[in-house]
């Protein structure tokens, strides 16, 4: 401020200014002072420090001694609902945009809460919020959220598209179409809600898709599954369940060489059990057509020093000999150049759970085996 003294014809003009700070620049009032030397950025904190410019407070913190703060809550809730709803929205849309979306949901509920009765607005407030809630993946709010925007606003797109967003986020992919569109019936140039409606419609082909293929496949098992009863039907073989079923080491599966033909060879998946030295064997594919030492040369397909262990001396293909368990349980022993379809029919030997069973016995050990054979013991295995 610039004094001037007393003017008298006689005297000079004379000028007092205030000390300066630095030169050419006068010193700031008292409350200012405290920006000397600061940037914008550290000013604009100083800023938010006053209730004017606060965005936020931490009600956790806040114990009723803090004027400002307190301040600041009786400026938020001042004015009319209308005035407060429209306050809170704006709010949220400050934090919202900065991704704080926690803040800006509870800016928008405390708008919601106001019962500011206009329509337009609560209806802003509700598709915004929507909005909040599918960014934390609550689908079932951002929907009952859109759900009561569109009750005040029926064609109000976004809400329309944030809603398809949030069912098909669960799987609600008939309702997220049919919801995209209604939005394109009011607003069919919507880039956003095209692309959604794509890729709902894309979904869903790829589910019918993939169920047609299921229906195939089952309707294909089901198919194979008859042709197969009906073949052993066919060749007398039956087929026992066991207690405990053995997985076949590649997944192979008793079948017919052409699925669909009953009277096309039977494959069966064969297990190979050498009882005297508590060892087996398990052979994917054997041709009903197959002979006992057929199978046996073809596990026996080993070097001399297989043989010239103490243990498998005896286990030459020809010096071996083939059991099969009948259906009562007992043994049956099976010629070399009889097939298997044949020994299994006229000796009543079934299959257990789709597999061959076979012993191969070396011919000097046979007796001794078979008389510690247990039918009690073989019977309790199998599924009465």
């Amino acid at each position: 401020m610039v004094e001037i003294t007393e003017l008298h014809d006689d005297e000079p003009i004379e000028v007092t200014t205030p000390e300066s700070t630095m030169e050419g620049a006068p010193q700031l009032p008292p409350g200012m002072a405290e920006f000397t030397g600061k940037s914008s950025e550290e000013m604009l904190a100083e800023l938010k420090k006053s209730p004017f410019f606060m965005d936020s407070y931490d009600a956790n913190g806040d114990h009723g001694d803090n004027p400002q703060l307190e301040a600041l809550k009786s400026l938020q809730s001042e004015g009319t609902p209308k005035e407060i709803a429209e306050r809170q929205k704006s709010r949220g849309n400050d934090f919202y945009k900065r991704k704080q979306y926690r803040e800006a949901l509870k800016c928008y509920t405390e708008g919601i809460d106001a019962r500011c009765g206009v329509k337009f607005i609560e209806a802003a407030l509700y598709t915004n919020r929507a909005a909040c809630n599918l960014e934390f993946k609550n689908y079932a709010m951002c929907i009952g959220d859109c759900r009561k925007c569109l009750d005040r606003q029926p064609k109000n797109v976004k809400a329309l598209f944030r809603c398809s967003k949030a069912m098909f986020a669960i799987e609600r992919y008939e309702d997220a179409e049919k919801t995209l569109l209604y939005a394109v019936s009011i607003d069919d140039e919507n880039v956003a809600v095209n692309a959604m409606l794509k890729k709902v419609r894309a979904r869903i082909q790829a589910i019918i898709k993939a169920e047609e293929r299921k229906a195939r496949a089952k309707a294909e098992k089901e198919q194979k599954d008859k042709a197969l009863k009906e073949a052993l039907s066919l060749r007398g073989i039956v087929n026992l369940r066991t207690n405990e079923p053995a997985d076949t080491p590649d997944g192979s599966k008793l079948h017919l060489e052409d699925s669909k033909d009953v009277q096309s060879q039977l494959i069966i998946p064969a297990m190979v059990l050498y009882p005297t030295t508590d060892e087996f064997d398990f052979v994917s594919e054997v041709s009903e057509l197959t002979t006992p030492l057929q199978l046996a040369e073809i596990v026996m397909d080993r070097p001399d020093s297989y043989f010239e262990d103490g243990k498998h001396t005896n286990f030459r293909p020809k010096r071996l000999e083939a059991y099969l368990e009948t259906q009562s349980g007992g043994l049956i022993k099976v010629g070399k150049k009889v097939i298997f379809s044949k020994a299994l029919m006229q000796a009543h030997a079934p299959l257990f759970d789709g597999i061959l069973r076979v012993y191969l016995v070396p011919r000097i050990d046979s007796t001794n085996w078979i008389s510690k054979w247990d039918k009690m013991k073989a019977l309790g295995k199998r599924q009465q």
